[in-house]
């Protein structure tokens, strides 16, 4: 078999679409999960929007349902917000709304100069850490039980 090796040191969207949309094709072809998940319906997205009274953004969630578990992908406020048990509030909103539409667990990502203490507070466990991720910092892997 012949086949030829190109080193790209730039971006190519065309390329990453094409493997991310391979490894799509063979999770589906292996995994039942993962072929359900591609259903229409299956994942469920949760987005909190917290507004000012201008209705400017000043922070929120965005999670995803499937599987039994809620993924947390993004949680952020403006600086001014924080400290004020919004956080809080809205985590447990969202931990709720997943309970509502099934999940059992939550997931979610997080490094240690961000919120780690936080989640832990929270009920969120480390199953999972990536040292030196940055240099000089760690990346962590969350889960909890939604009871």
């Amino acid at each position: 078999m012949k086949y030829n090796i190109e080193i790209l040191m730039e971006n190519n969207e065309e390329f990453s679409a094409f493997l991310k949309t391979m490894i799509k094709e063979f999770n589906i072809k292996h995994s039942f999960h993962h072929k359900e998940a591609r259903n229409k319906g299956s994942v469920q997205p949760i987005n909190i929007i917290v507004s000012d009274n201008n209705k400017k953004w000043i922070g929120g969630i965005t999670a995803d349902v499937y599987w039994d578990w809620v993924e947390i992908n993004n949680f952020w406020f403006r600086e001014e917000f924080r400290g004020k048990g919004l956080g809080g509030d809205l985590l447990d909103k969202t931990e709720r709304l997943a309970k509502e539409k099934g999940a059992k667990k939550a997931l979610l990502t997080t490094f240690d100069f961000q919120a780690r203490s936080f989640y832990e507070i929270k009920g969120y466990k480390v199953v999972g850490e990536i040292k030196d991720y940055p240099p000089g910092s760690s990346y962590f892997t969350m889960v909890k039980e939604l009871l």
